[in-house]
């Protein structure tokens, strides 16, 4: 799959068995052979069981965990924004946490709530900064990335709800095929900006950084639609409750690359 925060574990993914829980009491509509009239009232009298008794990864839970890390981007992107001049190089310490977090959470074979929440907070910091530099220099795009994300975000869900777009065998290998050009042709334009042999956006400038651009945004939805993907593939086969972590860090890290993505491709756009 596509997405190493969640590859880390099979338990997302294609060949993954359902996952079995312990023994657990019987609830409505289960009964034993051998019990007694009085006990087959109370079970089909009793409410039905939750995730919280069954310890089973639920929509609701990634749903809520989701919301939950964006809010703490979000609160913690604010002050940022409102330190970034008088600490202009804030942005750098979350960069950097946001990495270190991050690699740290992808590769664990179970997910750490507590180090998830670490990076959000780190995402958040860097996302404030880095946002306002470019409200600074390009008015008003922020704001149409925000929306952009969004609007990107429902119509890959529209489309994997759908079912009009499949996650394939192929789909998947060439996403990974893709996404791993991408990242190289990405660190050497950074290397040649940073060491001068380039100047501007480098080898994105122009309408080559354009096409490059709407390139990546292209590979950032398709990664939602595989994350989406793996999380239903958890639900389904019954993961534990607390891998619902792992899908919404998952889905946070392709949301925040997404929003990345089409902050530069407006900026490249507005060219001024």
């Amino acid at each position: 799959m596509s997405n190493p925060v969640l590859n880390s574990s099979s338990i997302f993914g294609g060949n993954a068995q359902p996952y079995q829980a312990n023994p657990a009491p019987t609830y409505q509509g289960q009964q034993s052979p051998n019990a007694a009239p009085q006990t087959l009232d109370a079970m089909y009298n009793a409410p039905a069981a939750t995730s919280v008794d069954t310890d089973r990864m639920t929509y609701d839970d990634v749903i809520v965990k989701t919301g939950g890390l964006f809010l703490i981007i979000v609160a913690l992107a604010a002050v940022s924004w409102q330190l970034t001049s008088s600490m202009p190089s804030l942005w750098v310490i979350g960069l950097v946490g946001g990495l270190v977090f991050g690699l740290i959470n992808a590769f664990k074979r179970e997910p750490s709530p507590a180090l998830i929440v670490v990076y959000a907070a780190f995402e958040g910091v860097f996302l404030g900064g880095i946002s306002a530099m470019y409200h600074f220099m390009w008015d008003g795009i922020v704001l149409q990335a925000v929306l952009a994300t969004f609007a990107v975000f429902a119509v890959s869900l529209l489309l994997f709800r759908s079912g009009k777009v499949r996650v394939t065998p192929k789909f998947t290998k060439f996403l990974l095929i893709a996404i791993s050009g991408y990242l190289v042709f990405s660190l050497a334009n950074l290397l040649l900006v940073w060491t001068g042999v380039l100047g501007g956006w480098g080898m994105r400038g122009g309408g080559f950084g354009i096409a490059i651009g709407l390139f990546a945004v292209g590979l950032a939805a398709m990664s939602l639609i595989a994350d989406f993907d793996q999380i239903q593939r958890g639900v389904e086969g019954g993961a534990p409750r607390k891998f619902a972590w792992a899908g919404a860090f998952g889905l946070i890290v392709t949301l925040v690359w997404l929003y990345l993505e089409l902050l530069r491709l407006f900026a490249i756009l507005r060219g001024d």
